[in-house]
């Protein structure tokens, strides 16, 4: 066994970006390593792509259920709550809540909403345009990578336009109280979520009476079995599509176009070969990886890479870490949109815990860079860009760019 020489769990790690060279370093010589935390038993770091993998399918030995999916220890009653959320729940009752909520996002209601993205990515990028004449110098976040999720939200809540704002600002209470720019706190993410509950349930009222073609009345209907959600099932997936719909996407959009910026001949090669922006958008997933872990916890003895772990121990996959493997991916460290095999785990890894919403965000970052590239000759940086504090979300909140339109 070897004790990881840094601290993964430390969010200040991140503010930097990901710890690349480390997670390297680890997969050559100790593919699990052993990580002591303050205040906590430690755990089991998993960093080679065949092993995020392993643990991922195996649902019946790597439960999300029994110590939530968070590497943070939670009380009886914290654990309670989380226990209802769909990404902390095993089989059976993660299939039974999986099956009734993929009514809102099969490839037919996906497919409904792509007018609508190009619509809201071309007012975007007129935006942004405007705002970024004369060399002015703009935010990529708020004007580009976070309006486009946040609108597609509200499409699929049937929520109204000007309620955009509070979707935004509760996502990041719930997700930035590591981050002290947000001003939030553990108790104040859980009183967003409280806020959320009863919009979810404001929004689930009016649909019950009044039906709509979206996700919601979707929800709040039985199914074809007469099965349906409780009030906190629903309640509890509303905030999963708040943070989830919301932070990965919008992580992955200036993720992406901050690895386009260090990489313009990249974005040449897109702006010349459109036809590669599906392999391009695989790219950014697995160069951003916007969620940085999950844990899950044995449920009896098992072997994760060669390293015996026990019944009760935590284990946290690391996504970035497996995109990065280089005995899976062929220069694992070069930012390649044409690559053609590209088994990321930006999704969570395959199994029975695979994003469930991977299709509308695959849609929202084509329609996005497909705009981008065809509409601005170039994005430049004009600063650093401030990270999240964040041990779960590998995200960006301010990234100052110039802005130069196609001629």
């Amino acid at each position: 066994m070897t004790t990881s020489r840094i601290d993964l769990k430390n969010p200040d790690l991140y503010l930097e970006g990901v710890p690349h060279a480390y997670f390297s370093q680890m997969r050559r010589e100790c593919p699990v390593p052993r990580q002591l935390e303050d205040g906590g038993a430690g755990f089991w770091a998993v960093t080679k792509h065949a092993d995020v993998v392993a643990v991922s399918r195996d649902s019946v030995t790597f439960s999300s259920a029994l110590g939530t999916t968070q590497i943070d220890d939670f009380d009886e009653e914290t654990r309670l709550k989380q226990a209802t959320m769909l990404i902390n729940l095993d089989p059976p009752d993660h299939t039974r809540l999986r099956q009734l909520v993929s009514r809102g996002f099969t490839p037919r209601m996906v497919k409904t909403l792509e007018a609508h993205i190009r619509e809201v990515c071309n007012r975007i990028v007129d935006e942004v345009i405007e705002a970024g004449r004369d060399g002015m110098v703009v935010d990529f976040v708020p004007l580009v990578a976070a309006p486009l999720p946040l609108e597609v939200i509200a499409e699929l809540l049937g929520a109204p336009a000007e309620d955009v704002g509070k979707l935004y600002d509760w996502s990041n209470r719930m997700i930035g109280w590591d981050d002290p720019e947000y001003g939030s706190s553990q108790e104040d993410g859980e009183l967003a979520a409280a806020e959320v509950f009863l919009y979810a349930n404001e929004i689930a009222a009016r649909r019950r009476v009044e039906p709509r073609d979206d996700i919601i009345s979707k929800l709040v209907r039985p199914d074809e079995n007469g099965d349906t959600l409780s009030e906190v099932e629903f309640d509890m997936f509303f905030v999963l599509l708040v943070i989830a719909g919301n932070e990965t996407t919008r992580n992955a959009i200036s993720g992406g176009m901050q690895a386009f910026m260090d990489h313009p001949e990249q974005w040449r090669r897109l702006q010349e070969r459109p036809e590669l922006i599906d392999s391009a958008v695989e790219e950014v997933l697995r160069w951003v990886s916007p969620v940085l872990g999950f844990r899950r916890t044995p449920t009896c003895p098992a072997s994760v890479g060669g390293q015996a772990v026990e019944r009760g121990d935590k284990v946290v996959v690391y996504y970035p870490s497996a995109n990065r493997d280089e005995e899976v991916f062929e220069n694992a460290q070069v930012f390649d949109i044409g690559r053609e095999h590209n088994p990321h785990v930006a999704f969570g890894g395959s199994g029975v815990h695979f994003c469930v919403g991977a299709h509308l965000a695959r849609l929202e970052l084509r329609v996005m860079f497909e705009t981008l590239a065809s509409r601005l000759d170039r994005v430049e940086s004009a600063g650093p860009a401030r990270r999240l504090r964040s041990n779960f979300i590998n995200g960006i909140k301010a990234m100052p760019v110039r802005i130069y339109p196609r001629g």
